[in-house]
């Protein structure tokens, strides 16, 4: 298992206040890679005209809202599994799969790795390399796939790197697992920020493949961590069934199920999001991929990785810079295969932006 340090996530904005002194709400995070334009409009318009919903249980199957993902996804609503968070889901796929011995490809989120450890599993590393962008090396890779493997945990846009993989390549390492009997766990967490968006989820594929689930939430695109709402996508019905019995019933309350689906049909809203951040992420790369003290790798999510050329400048101290003029970025260091030179921020709206790359390009 790799060692992992502590670090500042994005929502640690107490443990910033409390060591540097800064109120928390004078903090913009570049670090919780959470949508700018904040919740819905169409939410916040009309959630409180339906209070009155807490005073009964919601739908145990959460029937009305499944449909409404299915619309949004473009599966069959049979096809959903609701949580409380991915992040419930990732743990319910752990326990229900129950890996020997899982692949991850990283550097990336360490919360798959902490939930196949607590099931008593071991995880293996394929780790991406720098001196190809951190873009995945599909026959290298899937020539490292083999019986002994149980499960496959991939991020796609991946978390720190941005990087995407293909439904074509994906395609290829669906049929490399099939034949080697490995489960294959897809995070979807960042896809829909994607300026390719058609190109990269593999919802479409859960339509031939009984061998993978993709995992969403609300947290980030529809900027609605407190929400607590996840849900995954898999055609294997044999697993939404085995997954419904070990699940505890009403994890997700009245009102969560309510602002899901509201904020799956605001048409305006998500349309405003996707343009907002194709056009700052295109203008934000280009702006650090012309100074000659960066090296920034093509970004699909709503955020970007970049590597500290100087041989002085590190990650820490661009930390600091950045955290004293109020503005938090992440400190990539304690990402398994990453060091002291790559920070991770993600894109807001262009007057923010501006703000921060002056202060980092200082």
């Amino acid at each position: 298992m790799l060692q992992h340090k502590d670090h500042f996530h994005g929502s640690d904005l107490e443990k910033i206040e409390q060591i540097y002194g800064i109120r928390k709400d004078e903090i913009v995070s570049f670090s919780a890679n959470v949508n700018p334009l904040g919740i819905s409009p169409l939410l916040r318009e009309t959630l409180a005209a339906h209070i009155d919903a807490i005073s009964s249980y919601p739908d145990r199957e959460y029937l009305s809202l499944r449909k409404c993902i299915g619309e949004y996804v473009g599966t069959d609503y049979e096809n959903i599994i609701m949580g409380n968070g991915s992040t419930e889901l990732i743990s319910l796929f752990i326990q229900l799969k129950h890996p020997k011995k899982a692949l991850i490809i990283g550097p990336t989120y360490s919360e798959y790795e902490r939930e196949i450890s607590l099931g008593g599993g071991t995880c293996l590393y394929y780790p991406l390399r720098e001196e190809q962008d951190f873009v995945l090396d599909e026959r290298h890779f899937t020539a490292q796939l083999h019986e002994g493997i149980d499960l496959l945990v991939l991020c796609n846009p991946n978390n720190p790197t941005s990087g995407a993989i293909t439904r074509g390549t994906m395609r290829h390492i669906l049929d490399v697992c099939k034949q080697n009997d490995i489960f294959v766990m897809v995070d979807e967490t960042y896809v829909e920020f994607a300026d390719n968006y058609e190109a990269v989820t593999s919802v479409p594929l859960t339509a031939y493949y009984n061998n993978i689930v993709i995992l969403r939430g609300t947290s980030k695109f529809f900027a609605a961590p407190g929400l607590r709402l996840g849900y995954a996508i898999t055609g294997n019905r044999e697993f939404v069934k085995a997954i419904h019995t070990r699940k505890n019933p009403w994890t997700i309350n009245s009102l969560a199920v309510i602002a899901g689906e509201i904020m799956f049909r605001d048409k305006a809203y998500i349309k405003e999001t996707r343009e907002l951040i194709s056009g700052e992420r295109a203008r934000m790369y280009q702006l650090f991929a012309g100074d000659g003290r960066f090296k920034v790798y093509p970004p699909s999510g709503n955020f970007m990785l970049v590597r500290l050329l100087p041989e002085g400048m590190t990650s820490g101290e661009l930390f600091e810079r950045a955290i004293k003029e109020r503005m938090m970025i992440r400190d990539c260091s304690t990402f398994p295969f990453l060091d002291h030179k790559y920070v991770r921020f993600c894109f807001m709206g262009k007057e923010m932006d501006d703000k921060l790359a002056e202060c980092l390009m200082r």
